[in-house]
């Protein structure tokens, strides 16, 4: 009888060494750890990121001037609380810039989730950061196979970094716990039971997405915790007959769980963000820019613009026809090809200033998405970028992009990430450039260290 996928899954995350992981794949997970760090300092000030931090720092212990206090690290607030709490502040702040990372064959924003509670525990027992980077290769390597394992139809319905996110956390937390596999599985079982997220609220505009991954975060720390102290969790809660693949999807395959497990490294496959928006926009987004440029374009040149897209983009793009708020219109493929055609870029700035601009709002109009065979059929393996351009003056242009700006074979470099995540330090107050020089120094240095302290001072 072979072993149950799930039980495999708690053997590899409570075993993983340091010295299994290969180097190359070392130097990834630092490269995602500073982008995260960055894209929770860009979070500071946003108002759904800072109802959701007051509401848990008043749940966390206080200190004698009725002050948040506690060994884990708030990156946007510069306090600290317990590893519960910072784990749920840092996952929102995170989430809400769209700027943090994405595996694309799991659709999968490992970041937020895995980064947030592993920093949190981390802090809190005195971990050294080859410990921090060996459980977050075990939560990036967990979660993206459950997300993988749940497939294209449970996507289209939950937001697959609120349900796999959960068990990536537990892993991640499981490991620095030292838990055994026993105990790692019943942890996993916790998390899987309480896994949720729908993608409903992008038709309010909803507060939703970054409730989706300080739930995850805190969570998955919880059923860490939990197993630690004996409490059990279901045995097969990803492939049981009545476990998160029977509940949640009508696709789920449990070979994708243990796919090449611990040699086939999952983590190397994910992508950073270029675009300060939904991943899903930004092939097409990348193939505009593509046509604009080859054929000295302006915004006003064109007359409508067909972007030829997976059905998951269209899934969750599609509901937003008229974003009202800066967060839904990075979900809005017409306000994104429209920054990017107006403006020249679609990043943080331009969102927030010309989301609503008019000639953004005029392009955004001319702008709709079509399923395309070969894109969908791709997918979510690849996420291939087309358009189709029409002109005034009545020409018909194609732009096609394989590999997205910041995909694994068109990655960005070093000097790329450290210009991003000054950016992002800038963006809201977070931290300063010289603050962040220091965090950028800490990240490579993150091997070396024998204590993971704070991050910023």
């Amino acid at each position: 009888m072979s072993t149950p996928s799930t039980e495999t899954l708690a053997t590899f995350a409570a075993n993983l060494r340091f010295e299994d992981i290969p180097e190359p794949v070392i130097r990834r997970t630092e490269d995602l750890f500073l982008d995260w760090a960055a894209s929770a300092l860009a979070g500071k000030g946003a108002r759904a990121v800072e109802i959701l931090a007051q509401f848990a720092q008043s749940m966390g212990p206080m200190n004698a001037q009725n002050q948040p206090s506690g060994p884990s690290e708030i990156l946007i607030h510069r306090t600290s609380s317990s590893p519960l709490v910072a784990a749920m502040v840092n996952a929102a702040s995170s989430h809400v810039a769209e700027q943090d990372d994405v595996h694309n064959g799991s659709v999968f924003h490992p970041a937020t989730v895995v980064f947030s509670a592993a920093l949190a525990v981390a802090q809190a027992l005195g971990r050294s950061g080859k410990e921090l980077l060996t459980a977050s290769v075990a939560g990036y390597e967990v979660g993206i196979r459950v997300g993988e394992f749940l497939g294209r139809s449970h996507y289209k319905i939950f937001h697959t970094t609120a349900t796999a996110g959960t068990l990536a956390a537990a892993a991640a937390v499981g490991h620095l716990l030292k838990l055994t596999p026993a105990q790692m599985l019943n942890a996993l079982g916790s998390a899987g039971t309480q896994s949720g997220g729908l993608w409903e609220f992008l038709r309010d505009a909803a507060d939703s997405k970054q409730l989706h991954t300080a739930h995850a975060a805190s969570a998955g720390l919880t059923a860490a915790y939990l197993a630690q102290g004996g409490f059990t969790g279901a045995r097969q809660i990803l492939e049981g007959p009545q476990g998160l693949g029977a509940g949640m999807s009508s696709d789920a395959n449990p070979a994708k769980l243990v796919d090449g497990l611990g040699t086939r490294w999952t983590l190397a496959e994910t992508s950073f963000k270029f675009h300060a928006s939904c991943r899903h926009t930004h092939p097409a987004a990348d193939a505009l820019q593509q046509v604009l440029h080859t054929h000295q374009l302006k915004a006003d040149d064109v007359k409508e613009v067909v972007a030829l897209v997976h059905q998951g983009a269209i899934d969750v793009l599609g509901p937003v026809t008229n974003p009202q708020t800066v967060h839904q219109s990075k979900f809005s493929m017409g306000t994104v090809l429209g920054l990017a055609a107006v403006l020249g870029r679609a990043g943080l700035s331009e969102f927030d200033a010309s989301y609503q601009d008019a000639r953004v709002v005029d392009f955004r109009n001319k702008v709709v998405m079509q399923l395309d065979a070969e894109v969908d059929a791709a997918y979510p393996a690849q996420w291939i970028g087309k358009v189709v351009v029409h002109t005034l003056d009545g020409r018909t242009l194609h732009g096609r992009v394989d590999e997205p700006k910041g995909d694994p074979g068109n990655t960005l470099s070093r000097p790329e990430l450290q210009a991003k995540a000054l950016s992002l330090g800038r963006y809201s107050g977070g931290a300063t450039e010289a603050e962040m020089q220091r965090i950028i120094e800490q990240v490579w240095q993150l091997t070396n260290l024998p204590v993971v302290g704070r991050l910023l001072n």
